[in-house]
């Protein structure tokens, strides 16, 4: 006779078995750049890219929790996940005291790649506009995305790059078939 967290346990494999992979994935799903390591083209002042990652949406800039770049052409931030991820979310908190058209156009890149400082990677969306201080969720076309890096690329000239916080909600990518 089975004791009873013996029993328990069959069970819920039975149940996963029975709902399948699916029922792998563990929801809500987590904000993996809360883990991950942050980096960017060039750095205004205190304005650290692990700022973007502190897991505070303080959108004033003054109070210290914002990334900020330098104005330069192209410019670009980066959270290295540590591991590819299947990524379904990403939410960005813009800044909230001023410049909320600084982020307009700016691209959400996904991928595997460091080449050209991870800005080759495919598209997962556009950011048309966000709001002074509010947090905006995109998600990917196509529902998710797998990749160990997540950019956030600002193409043209004379550019500043503010990122207040990135959330990135993702499940761990399946790397073998399941027997």
């Amino acid at each position: 006779m089975w004791d009873l967290p013996a029993r328990q346990l069959m069970e819920k494999e039975i149940q996963a078995i029975k709902l399948g992979p699916a029922h792998l994935t563990r929801y809500p799903l987590p904000n993996v750049a809360l883990k991950g390591e942050a980096t960017q083209s060039s750095t205004l002042s205190f304005a650290s890219a692990s700022k973007a990652i502190d897991g505070r949406r303080n959108s004033f800039y003054s109070n210290g929790f914002c990334s900020h770049s330098t104005e330069e052409t192209n410019p670009w931030w980066r959270v290295d996940l540590q591991q590819s991820f299947r990524i379904t979310a990403v939410k960005i908190t813009n800044r909230g005291d001023c410049c909320a058209e600084r982020l307009d156009g700016a691209e959400i890149r996904i991928g595997n790649s460091l080449e050209n400082n991870g800005n080759n990677n495919p598209r997962c969306a556009s950011i048309s506009h966000i709001n002074t201080g509010q947090t905006s969720t995109y998600q990917c076309d196509g529902g998710s995305m797998v990749g160990r890096f997540v950019n956030v690329f600002l193409p043209g000239q004379k550019k500043t790059l503010t990122l207040c916080e990135v959330e990135v909600y993702a499940a761990q990518a399946v790397n073998a078939l399941l027997i």
